[in-house]
């Protein structure tokens, strides 16, 4: 899945984020950045003081003029960059996963902050990987990508000699380079084929429109999109379909907005029914706690584990998942055969941090990012994951009518 989300900006990012905040009175120009830290564990709170493209953080982490990792950094701006690197704690010879490799941000950033770093990094857009050449030569030895599924992180890591890592870093979501792209069908602002997917196989959202009963719309809906109107979008929907195939974007943007009252906050009333295809389409909930649950099994006693999410369904899975892990369980001391200890799946756990109005000035696609992330304990991640799984399973409609005769 790719990662990266941002808008365009110039090609030395120092200049405008650098101006923004020396007009806005928060730093002067030159002068040393600064940052909140939580009290309890050193973590950064937020990007207002020091984040992607200041001078300080560039210089940190491999891209002032003296290092070379694959040429300027993309046109996007990464979201939480410098946050997740600082949450990651990269330390020197240490063996990290991008799960989310996109553009490369967070994966140029990880190399560069330390010196001998391993990096494993994971995209199931092919696109991304074909147009990594100049990040992997770059890194020389250091990179190695994978085209895959994060859901799978846990074969992917082993089968790459990554077998405990001292980190994993994730940027749900769809990026901009797949948003501003027509012909990928996430987006209506532009007109292309009703697609949304980010390999190009299986169900696509057209597949879905037109397989799907009402009802079963409607779950996806209210479920993925949280549309408090699903269900006279869904009637639109179907009524639609029966008059003619719905192919593109601009129809089914112009069929869902037909069914729902304007918009107060400003945000196309046809967004969150894009974001509920999306997320069925990718089985991006799904992947999701899947990797959280592969990547814990990977990190190493006091390895970190970093989660930017966009958007509240994923932020609640991350949330939840954490929590729950950090409960303690008992376990049989390895040193006092017969006698029980408490331990936890992470130690201790951090967040949500937030973007702040320097990058959200910047980045108006920031604005509901949150970062979690989590220092693994002792204790094994516990095998039964059910209850986690109920969040992101639809009604089974199937069962129910079953249930009824």
């Amino acid at each position: 899945m790719l990662a990266q989300h941002g808008a365009c900006v110039p090609a030395r990012p120092t200049g405008f984020i650098g101006l923004a905040r020396a007009f806005s009175g928060e730093v002067a120009p030159g002068s040393p950045p600064k940052m909140r830290l939580d009290r309890r564990t050193g973590a950064p709170i937020r990007s207002d003081r020091i984040g992607y493209g200041s001078s300080a953080f560039e210089e940190r982490h491999g891209w002032d003029e003296g290092v070379d990792l694959g040429g300027r950094p993309e046109p996007h701006i990464p979201v939480l960059l410098a946050e997740a690197v600082e949450a990651l704690a990269v330390r020197p010879g240490g063996s990290y996963i991008d799960a989310t490799f996109g553009a490369g941000s967070y994966s140029r950033a990880i190399l560069g902050s330390q010196e001998r770093t391993r990096l494993l990094a994971i995209d199931r857009d092919r696109e991304a990987v074909a147009a990594a050449e100049p990040v992997l030569r770059a890194a020389e030895a250091r990179l190695t990508l994978v085209e895959g599924r994060f859901g799978e992180i846990a074969r992917i890591a082993r089968e790459n000699g990554f077998d405990k890592v001292d980190g994993v870093v994730f940027d749900i979501g769809v990026s901009s380079m797949q948003l501003d792209r027509a012909e990928r069908g996430f987006s209506f602002r532009n007109d292309g084929p009703l697609d949304m997917r980010m390999s190009a196989e299986g169900t696509t959202a057209a597949d879905l429109v037109s397989s799907l009963s009402r009802d079963e719309l409607a779950d996806l809906l209210r479920l993925y999109g949280e549309e408090r109107h699903a269900g006279r979008v869904a009637r639109a929907i179907v009524q639609a379909r029966e008059q003619s195939p719905i192919r593109t974007t601009r129809e089914l943007r112009r069929i869902v907005a037909s069914a729902l009252p304007p918009a107060r906050d400003g945000i196309d009333p046809a967004t969150r029914s894009f974001q509920a295809l999306r997320i069925a389409v990718n089985d991006e909930l799904g992947e999701l706690l899947r990797g959280l649950a592969g990547a814990t099994s990977l990190l190493a006693p006091g390895g970190r584990l970093v989660v930017v999410t966009f958007h509240s369904l994923e932020d609640r899975i991350v949330k939840r998942f954490l929590r729950d892990l950090t409960a303690a369980r008992p376990t049989l001391s390895r040193h006092l055969p017969g006698e029980a200890r408490q331990e936890r799946t992470f130690a201790e756990i951090g967040g949500p941090i937030m973007p702040g109005s320097v990058e959200l000035a910047a980045n108006p696609r920031a604005r509901s990012a949150k970062l979690r992330f989590g220092v693994r304990g002792e204790a094994a991640p516990p095998a039964d994951l059910s209850a986690l799984e109920a969040l992101v399973a639809l009604p089974d409609r199937g069962s129910r009518r079953e249930r009824r005769r």
